[in-house]
């Protein structure tokens, strides 16, 4: 009889005890989690909050010698109890309802802000505490970054642990930037109020919280009615938390916006106070400083600033007579740019005429408007010069229909067939926009990036020859455009700062050397600045002559609509010498049909002519090295008083021709001579017709 074996009984699994090891390798590793991240809190050094603001930042110059001092630390900090509860009310509403219940990170904010930027695909809501802001203002760069955001949270939790809510309060209320150069609850409530901080009625009060965060946008100076709405926003949301009643709330959106007669001009005592805040700018942009660091940090921060070129600016921009009238309620505006071609150094800046206040708009290198015409340079002929062109083909001028798309000319004539030169020269359009589409839009577009111009796909049509941007452009990104021509094809980054060190000389931060970006072959940049010579000895640009020098650039306009073509919103005029590349802007900021410009980009050019010729006093004279196979004679043209009226009615008489080996004299050119010329039998009848290659190719989309 065999023995019976008897099965084991299988063992049963159990969800139970899974779940209790699931629960406590849960609880072990949030404890660890918990354990490293006050570690990571306790590491924080937020010492400089209780610090008592520093020494003035000092700016040296491209000697390193002292050109300014920056030192804005002379206004008193307001007590918290010397701040009306209304005040604090209206912050807490609008920028931090949970201030006074969370401990520095709020869970729910964190996680409101998760979800929209997930949803957005980048990162468009900071979602920040008070306690996170003043973390931000003090320590951190205003990047939008998730490492920024965890670097908040970590400061945000040491400073719950060190400093009760009102002494938070206080300090970000002391610190937070309020617009129009305030810099700090008490400057903010002097600078649109006139008052002292105690005063304060509860409609300033929630003007005041409104505009934090966006205190240029909201500034009830320059845009009163989208301050005005902001305050009953911020009122709004005080009604729905229960900080003021339904009555209180209804009285007061009908309360006018008081402001007091005159802004204040902070910073007069900050020297060149417009480099300056490029400057600062350029400190958190591409080092990550904060403007706490720059402005209240000790610093000494060594630039490429020219202080006589500088000089010479500011002295030019208080001409009254120099710029158009403007109209009695609006100042027609301006900004300008000098910067060095050959190292992308910024010589001199200017943002603005008239009484502005420190940190206001800076129109040098905040502006953005279309650049009209001096983007054919960029968009049009450079492409087609490195595609085999040369300034005598020919292009026909004469009323065209893309698409619905019909580019006409300034004042309204056609001329006919005309050279690319004489289309260069008296800059005319429509032969640019035909040549565009010949040469097709994607060669214009991405000639514009390589000069970095940043451009959108909606800029892809043919306005692009004619400087229709969606984004538009500041004199900044004009000057450093043209530089490529001025520094035989390549481009040098436009930059202030050389480094930047702390007080006790330890370097912060550091420019890379750069040798630039081969942005075009050294014998199309040549051609085109022989080109533009022309523009200012016998074209559109010869109110920018300066006598006795060599002198390349571009005339720009755009027009204003409903003015049957008499009015502008945007004159421009870039240019450069060999050793300086000048951008100019004039127009009002805020063009309506009672503000618009009704000079021709003449008006640029001739401040431009006076701030070249002030700055390059004293500078040796150098000439422009020649373009392969151009005539000494042709660029180098005597000013002829009856010889220049004939050629401006006349355009091709008289005209040199390009020498015949055009090409051979060229080891650059990407074509050799034979090629070139078996390019010119396949094309020159849609050359000679303004024929496109593609007939859909370059059509408005």
């Amino acid at each position: 009889m065999e023995p019976i074996i008897k099965e084991k009984p299988k063992k049963r699994f159990s969800w139970k005890k899974a779940i209790i090891a699931a629960l406590l390798a849960g609880g072990l590793f949030a404890a660890a989690g918990w354990a490293v991240f006050g570690v990571m809190v306790a590491r924080q050094d937020i010492t400089l909050l209780g610090k008592p603001l520093p020494a003035a930042t000092i700016i040296y110059d491209q000697n390193e010698k002292e050109a300014s001092r920056i030192s804005l630390n002379t206004f008193e900090a307001v007590s918290y109890d010397r701040l009306p509860k209304h005040l604090v009310d209206a912050v807490v509403a609008v920028e931090d309802k949970r201030f006074f219940e969370h401990d520095g990170m709020d869970i729910w904010g964190i996680g409101r802000a998760l979800f929209t930027n997930l949803t957005n695909g980048k990162t468009v809501q900071g979602a920040s505490t008070i306690t996170q802001q003043l973390a931000k203002n003090v320590f951190l760069s205003q990047e939008r970054t998730w490492t920024r955001k965890w670097n908040e949270v970590l400061l945000a939790k040491k400073i719950e642990g060190n400093y009760d809510k009102q002494q938070i309060m206080e300090k970000y209320l002391n610190q937070i930037y309020f617009g129009e150069g305030a810099w700090g609850i008490k400057p903010a409530a002097e600078t649109y109020f006139g008052k002292r901080v105690n005063q304060l009625t509860l409609s300033e009060s929630a003007m005041l919280a409104g505009i934090i965060r966006a205190p240029s946008a909201l500034s009830p100076f320059k845009h009163p009615e989208q301050a005005k709405d902001r305050r009953n926003v911020v009122l709004q949301l005080m009604k729905e938390q229960g900080k003021i009643s339904a009555n209180v709330y209804d009285s007061s959106i009908l309360e006018p916006i008081k402001l007091r007669s005159f802004k204040p001009i902070r910073g007069k005592a900050i020297k060149y106070p417009y480099y300056v805040d490029q400057i600062i700018r350029e400190a958190s942009n591409l080092y990550g400083l904060t403007e706490n660091e720059v402005l209240h940090g000790g610093l000494r921060i060594y630039t490429t600033l020219d202080t006589k070129m500088q000089q010479a600016a500011e002295r030019v921009y208080a001409q009254e007579l120099l710029f158009p009238e403007s109209k009695a309620d609006q100042l027609i505006q301006s900004g300008a740019v000098l910067v060095d071609p050959r190292d992308g150094g910024i010589k001199a800046l200017i943002g603005g005429r008239g009484n502005q206040p420190f940190r206001g708009f800076n129109r040098a290198v905040q502006l953005k408007r279309q650049p009209g015409s001096t983007m054919k340079p960029i968009s049009v002929y450079t492409p087609a010069f490195e595609q085999g062109y040369s300034p005598d083909d020919r292009l026909l001028d004469e009323p065209v229909d893309f698409g619905g798309y019909q580019p006409k000319n300034a004042g309204g004539a056609y001329h006919g067939e005309v050279s690319i030169y004489d289309a260069i020269v008296h800059s005319y359009n429509v032969p640019a926009v035909r040549l565009l589409d010949e040469i097709g839009i994607d060669a214009g577009m991405d000639a514009a990036n390589r000069f970095g111009i940043e451009l959108t796909d909606a800029d892809r049509t043919l306005g692009l020859a004619l400087g229709g941007l969606q984004e538009g452009v500041s004199p900044l990104d004009m000057a450093e455009a043209f530089g490529v021509f001025a520094n035989d094809g390549t481009r040098m980054p436009a930059h202030s700062i050389i480094r930047i060190e702390s007080a006790d000389g330890e370097i912060l931060a550091e420019a890379a050397e750069n040798t630039g970006e081969k942005t075009t072959e050294s014998s199309v940049a040549h051609t085109m600045t022989a080109m533009l010579e022309g523009v200012v000895r016998e074209g559109t640009g010869e109110a920018a002559a300066i006598e006795d020098r060599p002198v390349a650039g571009k005339t720009g306009t755009t027009e204003m609509p409903g003015t049957g073509g008499e009015g502008a919103k945007d004159n421009w005029f870039v240019g450069y010498t060999p050793q300086l590349v000048g951008a100019v802007w004039l127009g009002y900021d805020h063009t309506d049909e009672n503000h618009y410009l009704t000079t021709t980009s003449k008006a640029a050019a001739a401040v431009f002519q006076e701030l070249m010729s002030e700055a390059l006093k004293g500078e040796p004279v150098i000439a422009f090295p020649k373009a392969p196979g151009i005539s000494e004679k042709k660029q180098n043209k005597p000013e002829e008083d009856g010889k220049n009226e004939e050629k401006k009615s006349k355009p091709d008489k008289g005209r040199e021709k390009f020498n015949e080996d055009h090409g051979k004299s060229n080891k650059d050119h990407n074509k050799s001579n034979k090629d070139h010329s078996k390019k010119d039998e396949d094309r020159s009848e849609g050359r000679k017709h303004g024929k496109p290659k593609d007939k859909d190719k370059g059509k408005r989309e």
